[in-house]
């Protein structure tokens, strides 16, 4: 799915420094974070590593379009967390890959309407959108 450049509502910049041993920030200066890979790679582990930024990023987004889907079905949402594990990899091909599960924790409905809303979260959210048929995406209710 492709969106119309008259659609852009915002575009983010990030910049990285020496790949996945260095820096990256944002062009205002919000984000500004040492990147290392993590020891199970090989790396330092000292500072946080791409896969953790996008699990952050997947995450924060989910649980926005859980909102998205929670006000028009009227569902109590409060309390509810995501989390999103982004798990690297080699892939078949010799190069890298990754793979998501996503959880989420609806404390305020039973387990059939929470596993409806992230059905349908999956369906809304940006990144699962960018994802769906490039990478595995697993959800649960957790």
């Amino acid at each position: 799915m492709t969106i119309q450049k008259i659609d852009v509502a915002y575009t983010a910049v990030a910049t990285a420094e020496n790949g996945r041993d260095g820096r990256v920030s944002s062009d205002d200066g919000q984000l500004d974070v040492v990147v290392n890979p993590p020891k199970a790679l090989g790396g330092s582990g000292a500072g946080t590593n791409p896969e953790q930024l996008f699990a952050a990023g997947y995450s924060a987004c989910f649980q926005g379009a859980l909102g998205v889907v929670a006000r028009q079905e009227k569902a109590d949402i409060s309390g509810s967390t995501v989390t999103a594990s982004v798990s690297i990899g080699k892939t078949e091909a010799g190069g890298f890959g990754l793979e998501v599960a996503i959880s989420a924790t609806i404390p305020n409905v039973d387990a059939a309407t929470a596993q409806s809303l992230i059905e349908k979260a999956h369906q809304v959210c940006p990144y699962s959108n960018a994802t769906r048929g490039n990478i595995k995406v697993e959800l649960s209710v957790a």
